[in-house]
């Protein structure tokens, strides 16, 4: 077994995937690495480091949310689709929404919906606050990977949202600490080791 076969046999068996799975993870990061050669998508490339800081960080919040017990999720500020995509991955009963204004990005996330044959699952380009004003879409989980201070992101909070009562994760540096206005809101934080980076996951709600 070479390295390559040897790595994401690995993340299978870490994960519990099915072939199906394992096989949708190897074209995303196919398609990321294509991608990621017209413009920039993410600095990290290459296949190691992909899985450890994108796809296991993506889905290592499962060890502390139960995603069987949730239904919808938002990914807030998604990039080249993570934590949701790898989320919809493992979870193929989530209805995600994936929120990015970055166009380029946007048309990225439609081709690998489409390659992947990817179910219930939609992009939005509204920015943060236009899609807490116009947004009915039913959403228990919003996720943040450090895309928006959470000082704009507990704006969901607010009674004029729909979303009052959904969750929050924010995957946040080891170091940060909420400031007055976020700490009523931030009901535990949990510190987490992903390669050799040291983060933690902060989960808010009210």
């Amino acid at each position: 077994m070479n390295t390559t076969e040897s790595l994401w046999q690995q993340f299978a068996e870490k994960n519990g995937l099915s072939q199906t799975q394992q096989a949708q993870f190897e074209l995303y990061y196919k398609m990321l690495i294509a991608e990621n050669e017209l413009f920039n998508i993410t600095a990290i490339t290459d296949l190691e480091s992909v899985i450890t800081y994108h796809f296991e960080d993506s889905l290592y919040i499962k060890n502390f949310i139960n995603f069987f017990t949730i239904n919808s999720i938002c990914d807030v500020g998604t990039g080249g689709g993570f934590p949701g995509i790898p989320l919809k991955i493992l979870f193929p009963h989530l209805q995600v929404t994936l929120l990015e204004v970055n166009l380029k990005k946007v048309n990225f996330l439609h081709k690998v919906i489409e390659v992947l044959y990817l179910e219930n699952i939609q992009t939005c380009d509204l920015d943060w606050r236009t899609f807490l004003r116009k947004s009915t879409t039913p959403i228990d989980l919003f996720c943040s990977r450090a895309s928006l201070h959470p000082d704009e992101l507990i704006r969901l909070f607010s009674p004029i949202t729909s979303y009052q009562k959904s969750t929050l994760v924010y995957w946040a540096a080891s170091e940060w600490t909420p400031t007055k206005k976020e700490e009523p809101y931030v009901q535990t934080s949990v510190a987490y080791a992903m390669g050799s980076r040291k983060r933690k996951y902060c989960i808010f709600s009210v």
